[in-house]
């Protein structure tokens, strides 16, 4: 595979194409986490921000409403979570019960507790449950 990078000229905007035979697998996941760079739209109060989802530590869906939990804040978001879990299916963000999607790369540590689910401990310290119907999912993610 050949690899070129080019400046554009002042007046182009820039942009990233790609040439190729097939559609791997592979190639697959490159474009889905570069559009996932774009970011996610979410609001602080009555600002809009756009979060990178390798910025989130999981997202939670309370009472109808969509919540991304990250270091310094709590934003809210419009999205219902099929559709954030459509959009970030080739991330690290893995729907582990009914209303949550954790970020892979946030966990700290994993531990069994009752009843067949388990226990992630985040970066952050924070603690999410992982539905035991959610388990075999993140076991397979995790190469366990």
């Amino acid at each position: 595979m050949k690899i070129i990078i080019e400046e554009p000229k002042e007046s182009e905007e820039e942009q990233i194409i790609f040439r190729c035979r097939e559609m791997t697998p592979e190639l697959l996941q490159i474009i889905a986490r570069l559009k996932a760079q774009e970011g996610l739209v979410a609001n602080l109060g009555t600002q809009i921000h756009r979060i990178r989802p390798s910025d989130i530590y999981y997202i939670e869906v309370v009472e109808n409403k969509t919540f991304f939990y990250c270091k310094e804040a709590v934003y809210d978001s419009k999205q219902k979570l099929y559709e954030l879990e459509e959009s970030l299916a080739n991330s690290d963000m893995l729907r582990i019960s009914k209303s949550v999607m954790l970020n892979l790369s946030k966990i700290k540590s994993l531990s069994p507790a009752l009843n067949g689910r388990f226990e992630a401990i985040l970066d952050n310290g924070e603690r999410v449950i992982i539905s035991r119907q959610y388990v075999a999912g993140l076991k397979k993610r995790l190469g366990i």
